[in-house]
C-alpha cells in the first residue's frame, strides 16, 4: 500500500505532465487558431457586400483581389505606417474619436465600383456585438450590413446575427439631405420619430436592449470615418 507522500507526489506528477502536454498542444494549435479568427474576419468583410462563401480558397482569393485595408483618423488622414491588422478595434472604440486609428476596407468590384467598409464594436444585453458596414462610392447610401454578437439570447437580441435584420440596411442612407450625419438608426416599428424611411431600419422584438447597442454602435463607429470619406469626395472632383 503506497503512503499519503507517494501518493501526492505521483498526482503532482501526472498533472505537471498533463499541463505541459496541455500548453505544448495550445502553442501547437495557435498558428491554426489564429488563421481561422483571420479567415472569419474576411469572410464577414465580404459578407457585407454580399459576398457570401464557405469555401476557404474562395474566401482568401476574394479577399485579396478585391479588398485594400488601410487605417485612416477622423481628421481624414491616412496613415501609411499602421496597418489595419495591428489594430484592435475593441482597444480603439472607448477612445475618444480624435484619438482612435480607425481600421477601414476598400473593395474594389470587377465592374469598377468600389465601397468601403467600416468596422463596427459595439455592447449588447449580454456582451459585445460588431459587424462591419459597406457603403457605396457616394459615402452615404448602405450597400450591404453584417453583424454579428457574443452571448445575446437566441430568438432575441441574436437576431442582429440573421439576414432579415441585416437585410434592412440595403438602399438606407446615413446622412441628410443637407449633408447633417444622421446614421441608420435602430428603432422599433411603432416609434414616432422625425427622420424617414432612408434613415431607420426596424428593430428586433423582444430584443430592446441589443437593439439599442447596435444603435448607438452604428453612430458611434460610423462618424468618425466622415472626414475621410469628406476629403475622398473632394479629390474626386478636382
Amino acid at each position: 500500500m503506497h503512503s499519503n507522500s507517494y501518493t501526492l507526489i505521483y498526482a503532482a506528477g501526472i498533472s505537471i505532465i498533463t499541463a505541459v502536454i496541455l500548453a505544448v498542444t495550445s502553442e501547437g494549435l495557435k498558428p491554426l487558431q489564429e488563421a481561422n479568427v483571420a479567415l472569419d474576419k474576411k469572410s464577414n468583410i465580404l459578407k457585407s457586400v454580399r459576398i457570401t462563401s464557405a469555401d476557404r480558397k474562395t474566401i482568401e482569393d476574394t479577399y485579396s483581389q478585391h479588398v485594400t485595408a488601410l487605417v485612416v483618423n477622423s481628421a481624414g488622414e491616412e496613415l501609411s505606417d499602421v496597418l489595419a491588422e495591428d489594430v484592435a478595434l475593441k482597444d480603439q472604440i472607448n477612445k475618444p474619436a480624435e484619438e482612435r486609428l480607425l481600421p477601414l476596407y476598400e473593395f474594389a468590384g470587377d465592374d469598377g465600383k468600389k465601397f468601403y467598409i467600416i468596422p463596427m464594436r459595439g455592447v449588447g444585453l449580454w456582451g459585445p456585438i460588431w459587424g462591419y458596414l459597406a457603403l457605396e462610392g457616394d459615402f452615404n447610401t448602405v450597400y450591404g450590413a453584417f453583424f454579428d454578437h457574443k452571448g445575446e439570447t437566441p430568438g432575441l437580441g441574436a437576431e442582429i446575427a440573421e439576414k432579415p435584420f441585416q437585410d434592412q440596411f440595403q438602399g438606407k442612407t446615413i446622412m441628410t439631405e443637407q449633408n447633417q450625419f444622421i446614421s441608420v438608426n435602430v428603432v422599433k416599428p411603432t416609434d414616432k420619430v422625425s427622420f424617414g424611411d432612408e434613415h431607420r431600419v426596424d428593430g428586433i422584438s423582444g430584443g430592446t436592449i441589443t437593439s439599442r447597442g447596435t444603435d448607438a454602435m452604428l453612430k458611434n463607429c460610423i462618424e468618425p470615418y466622415l472626414a475621410y470619406f469628406e476629403k475622398l469626395k473632394s479629390n474626386a472632383g478636382q
